[in-house]
């Protein structure tokens, strides 16, 4: 019964996350085939025409392996955020998609910032802090494992190559920080594991074992 009701929601949750992905593709293949550079819709700090990018910037990657590279990551985190957090993933997703980019145009260095690592950031560090507040092993576990899998995902945050934007890793960072703190109460806690409930069971059966034994032995005692 449980898995019937999981269907639909993987079904929404692959159809959302596909379509994004789709998006990003369509604009790379775009600039390739017209040779049309689209980088100027990247988000350019402290300046009007950079405002744009705020909503454009994580559409748009330098190459295809700068895309390749963000594609797989985003697909397991969304996939995961919209399927285990229903009632808050939308939120969440477009608080990191678009508060991360306001970070970067306030304090970015001055040049075009563009890419979705910084909703990869965004996600993973979201993920990895609402499971601490909710004591949800799955959204710990599955953060630390793209976090092994995305490679210098840590060393990110700092800006130890001047290529890659680590403003938008950090404001990505912080921000899911903030979505995870925001949003830690809005869907259901996560049901107990059937080996939980059994724990559970079988601890207030030794207690109660315990405390009928001991109140037979003060009974032998006042003979």
């Amino acid at each position: 019964m449980k898995e019937e009701k999981g269907k639909p929601k993987f079904r929404i949750s692959l159809f959302i996350t596909l379509s994004f992905i789709s998006l990003l593709w369509i604009i790379k293949l775009f600039e390739i085939f017209t040779k049309t550079d689209l980088s100027f819709l990247g988000v350019l700090p402290r300046e009007a025409k950079g405002l744009i990018g705020i909503v454009t910037a994580p559409l748009i990657h330098s190459d295809f392996s700068h895309l390749a590279s963000n594609t797989f990551t985003l697909i397991v985190l969304m996939m995961f955020l919209f399927y285990a957090y229903t009632n808050s993933s939308f939120r969440v997703f477009f608080t990191v998609y678009i508060f991360s980019n306001v970070l970067v145009w306030i304090f970015g260095r001055e040049a075009y910032h563009i890419g979705a690592s910084g909703v990869v950031y965004g996600l993973v560090t979201f993920l990895f802090f609402v499971g601490l507040f909710r004591h949800d092993s799955k959204s710990i576990g599955l953060s630390l494992v793209v976090t092994f899998m995305y490679g210098g995902l840590v060393w990110g945050v700092l800006p130890t190559d001047p290529k890659i934007s680590f403003e938008a890793h950090l404001s990505g960072a912080v921000v899911g920080l903030v979505a995870a703190l925001m949003f830690r109460n809005t869907d259901p806690l996560p049901e107990k594991y059937k080996w939980e409930d059994e724990e559970t069971d079988d601890d207030d059966i030794d207690l109660e074992e315990y405390e009928k034994a001991e109140k037979k032995l003060k009974n032998e005692e006042s003979f």
